[in-house]
């Protein structure tokens, strides 16, 4: 009810029963206990003592003025309500939402008029519970059980229900919208809570979000169909919306759009993100751009557009969302002129353009960039750097602003032919940079001030490669030189060993020469050591490859490293789970791990640890690595680990070259890593330094992963290779003791060293042979034709002059089918590749090599089944 004067009227509760009927019936009772003692006091009280009589009235007489005090400060109240309480039920009166107040067994303490009036109660005798009144209708069942039950539970709820027909008229049958709120009240001087419900029609305010959403979506299907794109993001680059005008240019399907999952930059093509990625605001404002570029449509193809940009930086710094009108630039899309297709055409020249491009003006200050400029000079530049026209020349390192400044002033002069300058980032002298000039023939306004063009192109990728080429190179070289030195010397190595050894038959353990000639022989097998060195370095050394696990291999080697890196160095193996298989000369293998153990060990002098690990390397996990010759396949990984002193950046290269030590003079050769370097490489695998100087070094490995029937690819093909193919039936191996070496047979032996045959000849006829010699591959076919080719076996060097042994074997074979043959070298030629046949079947036999192993390698030959 509100008075004349806009003021809200008192409205009188229908029902309001007192919630304390104790202070009345105190009250009462006071009074007739009052009025009982005033009776008796009159009909007995001549009865009783004078001084009593005195007393009683004494004791009534100071409980009244107590409790006249205990009133007035408040002790005792006489009025059941207070001030406040009259206020509260001021408000609960005259609130426009219904409420009811009832205790627990259901009795209606308090109703206010709004509720008698939402609930269509004309008297007292009318008001219900809301419980009562909403119990029937199934509409609303479920919400007012979940109240009841929060009220016993002692806990607030609240709801919003529709209902079909109107609480206060029954023949309103228009839906309406009620919101209930329930809550438990416990009195200070009540035992039982009180239990409250209120409730209120919000039919109208319904009605108002159902008009704002009608309109709000009516807004958004004006958006959705404007003749324009329109998209906006979230502060991490994920779309939140975009129109579906925008949608149908792109492909997309709006019904399977979802915000947040698509990325701004999946539909923006080429270097167009970083244009966008390079426009910035201060922090809490915002900032606009305008930027042509191509957007990626679902089916791949371009799609010319204009960005109106704009975006916001939270306060603290932090990218915030961005909002994006786009514009179609297709020829064609709003009357299109040629004017503008060259504009798109243009644009997209520019942003597309595969370098870094800038346009300057006659002092050298950026006017604009392409993407690729943005993109490379991402920590130098920002779009707020191009707005503020910083110097070109700030992107190039200070040592060379002077020629860059003499390059731009030529191309500002109109100047043709200026020559390209070379330099490196300001920031990162390890990234190279490449800048060209040209000059611009526009003087127009509409140039903007447009003096020169400058290309930047990032150089770094191929300065490491080309480094990378020539020291591949020096080391194929070295290589090569290596392996020639090798092969000579091997030659020179089996004459002297075999001619030892001739020495060695004629002469006793106690004679004066005895020792002298095995001191010979001893430093002519430490030579030949440092030849297998040289041969494994360039790759040319004689492997016998099988399949074999790093666990095994790490495993028969554990105690040999424990003893080689000593009592102050802490040995770890870890290896990874399901390790494939590899296919490698296992003692080779061998020989790569202690080299690097041992390595690791002197370079921890005062102790340290030494961490070996394997692990399976998928080919999806090799680019991580950044190795540009590693090859993405499947790899057993082994990493060898020290916590040494580390290797100087300047030598880091040089490692692997042969005869390169740090060490003092006489402890090392050089050519301990060299060798491991060419063990990794002619296996088929990879090998790599990472190191720091003071925080040790790591070795990692890279072995292909063996699998049947498909080829490894290893880079060179050797005797190991062949064996492993099938073509080679015979292979070295030092004889027993007690193996009977003598024969009968006629051997053929074919040698371009004169010293190297005429050992073996006296070797093989103090065996007891046939022997005939020749010292070429022509010759010996004229001994052959000469002997109507009653040679039981044939025993050549790979390498001699007019004809090679691969081809003596090719031309015997095409008159004596069945001949035996052997060959000798000190590495594989690829003429065993090249010039052999699939079926060939011969033995090998490595230089150098002594009389016995020569005598062993013939002995077997003859006695196999071939």
């Amino acid at each position: 009810m509100v008075s004349e004067n806009g003021n809200s009227a008192h409205t009188s509760p229908i029902v309001d029963r007192d919630s304390r009927p104790g202070e009345a019936l105190r009250l009462l009772v006071l009074g007739l206990v009052l009025i009982c003692v005033a009776a008796l006091f009159f009909l007995f009280g001549d009865r009783l003592d004078e001084g009593f009589r005195l007393g009683i009235l004494g004791i009534f007489a100071m409980v009244g003025i107590f409790y006249l005090f205990a009133s007035v400060i408040g002790i005792i109240r006489i009025a059941p309500r207070s001030t406040s309480n009259e206020m509260s039920r001021a408000l609960l009166d005259s609130s426009g939402e219904g409420t009811v107040v009832s205790d627990e067994r259901g009795r209606i303490i308090y109703a206010n008029k709004s509720y008698a009036d939402i609930c269509g109660a004309q008297n007292p005798d009318q008001v219900r519970s809301l419980e009562s009144v909403l119990n029937g209708d199934p509409e609303a069942s479920d919400a007012i059980l979940r109240l009841g039950e929060g009220l016993r539970s002692g806990m607030a709820g609240i709801e919003e229900l529709r209902l079909t027909r109107s609480l206060s008229d029954a023949a309103n049958k228009a839906g309406n919208w009620y919101r209930i709120k329930t809550k438990s009240l416990k009195l200070e001087d009540s035992k039982e809570p009180l239990n409250i419900w209120q409730i209120s029609d919000i039919s109208g305010e319904r009605a108002e979000q159902e008009r704002f959403f009608r309109d709000l979506q009516l807004a958004i299907d004006h958006l959705d169909h404007a003749p324009a794109g329109f998209l906006s993001t979230n502060s991490d680059g994920t779309i939140a919306y975009l129109n579906s005008t925008l949608a149908n240019w792109l492909g997309i399907d709006l019904g399977t759009f979802r915000p947040g999952v698509l990325n701004l930059s999946d539909i923006v093509a080429g270097q167009g993100m970083d244009l966008i990625t390079s426009l910035k605001a201060e922090a809490g404002a915002a900032r606009n751009t305008v930027i042509d570029l191509d957007l990626a449509k679902k089916n791949g193809q371009a799609l010319p557009v204009r960005f109106y940009h704009r975006v916001q930086t939270a306060k603290d710094g932090l990218a915030g969302p961005s909002r994006t009108i786009i514009i179609n630039r297709s020829p064609g899309e709003d009357g299109l002129s040629e004017q503008r297709a060259a504009e798109v055409r243009f644009a997209r020249f520019f942003n597309s353009a595969p370098m870094a491009i800038a346009a300057v003006d006659k002092d050298g200050k950026v006017l604009r960039t392409n993407g690729p400029f943005h993109k490379l000079f991402s920590d130098l530049f920002n779009q707020d750097a191009v707005d503020r026209h910083l110097a070109l020349e700030t992107v190039v390192h200070e040592r060379d602003r002077d020629a860059f400044r003499n390059a731009l002033s030529s191309a500002v002069a109109r100047q043709v032919d200026i020559a390209p300058i070379n330099s490196v980032m300001p920031n990162d002298e390890n990234r190279h940079l490449r800048i060209y000039f040209n000059t611009t023939a526009d003087e127009s306004p509409e140039a903007g001030g447009e003096a020169a063009f400058v290309y930047a192109v990032d150089t770094t990728e191929q300065r490491a490669f080309e480094a990378q080429i020539a020291q591949s190179q020096k080391m194929q070289a070295v290589g090569q030189l290596a392996g020639g030195i090798a092969h000579d010397f091997n030659n020179v190595l089996t004459a002297i060993i075999m001619s030892s050894d001739l020495l060695l038959q004629n002469h006793r353990a106690s004679d004066p020469s005895f020792p002298d000639i095995m001191n010979i022989k001893q430093n002519a097998n430490r030579a030949a050591s440092l030849v297998r060195q040289l041969l494994a370095y360039s790759r040319r050394q004689t492997l016998r490859p099988q399949v074999v696990s790093m666990m095994d291999v790490l495993a028969d080697l554990r105690m040999l490293l424990i003893r080689l890196v000593g009592p102050d160095v802490s040995m770890k193996i870890e290896h990874g789970r399901d390790l494939w298989p590899v296919k490698a000369d296992v003692g080779q293998l061998e020989q790569v791990v202690v080299n690097l153990a041992v390595n690791a060990r002197d370079a921890m002098p005062g102790g340290g640890t030494l961490t070996v690990k394997t692990r399976n390397l998928e080919a999806s996990e090799v680019a991580a690595f950044g190795y540009r010759e590693l090859i993405e396949a499947d790899y057993v990984l082994t990493e060898i680990s020290d916590t040494g002193t580390g290797i100087p950046a300047a030598i880091r290269e040089k490692i692997f070259e042969p005869f390169f030590t740090t060490k003092d003079v006489g402890k090392g050769t050089g050519l301990g890593l060299s060798m491991v370097y060419g063990i990794v490489k002619q296996t088929g695998g990879f090998i790599y330094l990472e190191s720091e100087e003071g925080k040790g070094t790591q070795f990692n490995i890279f072995l292909p992963r063996y699998i049947p029937n498909v080829t490894a690819g290893l880079e060179s093909t050797d005797v190991g290779e062949l064996a492993s193919a099938g073509f080679v039936t015979a292979a070295p191996a030092k004889p027993a003791p007690s193996m009977d070496l003598s024969g009968t047979a006629t051997v053929l032996l074919v040698e371009d060293e004169d010293s190297v045959r005429m050992g073996g000849v006296r070797a093989l006829q103090s065996r007891g042979y046939t022997v005939h010699e020749a010292a070429s591959g022509v010759e010996a076919l004229e001994v052959m034709l000469a002997l109507e080719g009653k040679v039981d076996i044939v025993v050549s060097d790979v390498v001699m002059p007019e004809m090679d042994g691969p081809t003596l074997l090719r031309e015997l074979r095409k008159t004596y089918g069945d001949i035996k043959f052997i060959f000798v070298s000190g590495y594989a030629e690829d003429a065993f590749a090249k010039n052999l046949p699939a079926d060939s079947k011969f033995g090998f036999l490595p230089k150098p090599f002594s009389l016995k192993q020569l005598a062993a390698a013939v002995k077997d030959m003859l006695e196999s089944t071939q």
